[in-house]
């Protein structure tokens, strides 16, 4: 049956984002306090050395992920299997953190988690732009789920963490694995009623690896260009989440630490919004033009930072650009992915860019901006113009790039066509 036919299935394929994201967003935001915090106080009294490690199980599962995990989704088990197996042990993995309280335990869990749970990103994105009828107006309000997953995450704590200071407060938001692997588990039982998705068997002449045809595509100056820009912004996109903290509780800003998840959370509110009107920016703007917004986006936020880091008030109105950040640029890649590239490499090529999105754009941006910071901070007080000057012009750079050098083909930037109707093109067959 061809899934094109029928009416799209777009509660399910936005409950199934709901539900993704939820699982990440219970643990991620309170789980470095949890590591960090002293035995005595309920916490594990990690190592910063041990704590990156754990915070880099997912740029290790974003690797492994092209090779293994993607391969299988694409050309071996039907996606909403590799979904329901993933989940299930994946959250039984998380599970089993709640009690954890070596490092070596915790570690080993949280990497079965993640090398299991990383190459489902990918998979719900696949498993949705295949039973969408128009991805360019559907995706946004599909993948919106997430969004709304991620901030429904943390109702449970809220109860849980309500009125509780202190140690008390740290052996408490233990319940964010028991949050995650529940949700976990529960999308894994989901997974079995999502809409079948069956692999695609290589084309005859192929390797049979899908990320290696994948790979191949980024021989495309096209493509190879998106990769690079896709890059640079995955660390400027990082990078806000690894300096934006510290930021608002300074001294120029002075927002309450107990107000610096409310104030971030309006850009996920931004992103709500933003995806919702996404399929309407595409279509007036196309693939080029809604990026680069997307980037300059990053560059405008960042230069608000830089240069009225006293004024409180539009700090905190400048968070409704990280919806135009991640809306017009990642949820625009994602949906330019699917067009570009065949279908039995999609899982593949979602994992390929998502390398650089969740890993090596991570892993970067700590690298680049954690130490940068340390070497603008005299007595304590950080040199925040200079600091942030460097992503905002990381990000008009790489708008630049995109600007002169992104040139799709002509007949893939027209509204439902895909990498499978160019095939037959002159320089497109790889």
């Amino acid at each position: 049956m061809d899934t094109h036919t029928s009416a799209a299935p777009t509660f399910r394929l936005w409950l199934m984002m709901v539900l993704e994201f939820a699982i990440w967003g219970a643990w991620l935001p309170l789980i470095w306090g949890y590591m960090g915090a002293a035995v005595a106080d309920g916490g594990l009294g990690f190592s910063g050395t041990e704590i990156a490690w754990v915070g880099s199980a997912f740029a290790i599962a974003s690797i492994m992920g092209i090779f293994f995990s993607s391969q299988f989704a694409d050309r071996t088990f039907a996606a909403e299997r590799f979904m329901a197996v993933s989940h299930l042990v994946g959250g039984l993995a998380i599970l089993g953190m709640y009690w954890a309280r070596d490092f070596r335990t915790f570690f080993s869990l949280m990497l079965v988690h993640a090398l299991l749970y990383v190459p489902t990103i990918s998979v719900t994105n696949s498993i949705a732009f295949t039973h969408m009828k128009n991805a360019q107006k559907e995706f946004g309000l599909v993948r919106m789920g997430g969004t709304i997953g991620w901030i429904l995450a943390a109702w449970p704590l809220y109860f849980i963490l309500q009125g509780k200071t202190g140690a008390e407060a740290v052996a408490a938001s233990r319940s964010i694995f028991l949050v995650a692997g529940i949700t976990s588990l529960v999308l894994a039982a989901y997974s079995l009623f999502l809409p079948h998705t069956p692999p695609k068997r290589a084309v005859p002449g192929d390797s049979g690896f899908a990320w290696l045809k994948a790979t191949k595509f980024l021989a495309h100056p096209y493509l190879l260009v998106l990769f690079i820009v896709t890059f640079i912004d995955a660390v400027i996109h990082n990078g806000y989440f690894v300096l934006a903290g510290d930021f608002l509780k300074s001294q120029s800003v002075g927002i309450k630490p107990e107000w610096i998840m409310p104030v971030m959370s309006i850009g996920q509110v931004a992103e709500i919004l933003t995806m919702a009107v996404l399929g309407a920016v595409l279509a007036r703007l196309g693939w080029k033009t809604t990026m680069i917004l997307g980037i300059l986006g990053h560059a405008a936020r960042f230069a608000v930072f830089a240069f009225f880091p006293q004024s409180q008030a539009v700090i905190v109105a400048v968070q409704v650009l990280h919806g135009i950040c991640y809306a017009f640029f990642f949820a625009t890649l994602y949906i330019f992915i699917d067009a570009a590239f065949p279908k039995d490499v999609r899982s593949s090529a979602q994992s390929l860019f998502n390398l650089l999105v969740l890993g090596l754009g991570d892993l970067a941006a700590k690298w680049l901006f954690i130490p940068l910071q340390s070497r603008l901070t005299t007595d304590g007080t950080v040199d925040y113009r200079q600091l942030f000057l460097v992503p905002t012009f990381m990000a008009l750079a790489a708008a630049v790039v995109l600007a002169i050098a992104f040139w799709p083909p002509r007949s893939l930037a027209a509204a439902g066509e895909t990498q499978d109707d160019l095939e037959t093109e002159p320089g497109l067959v790889t």
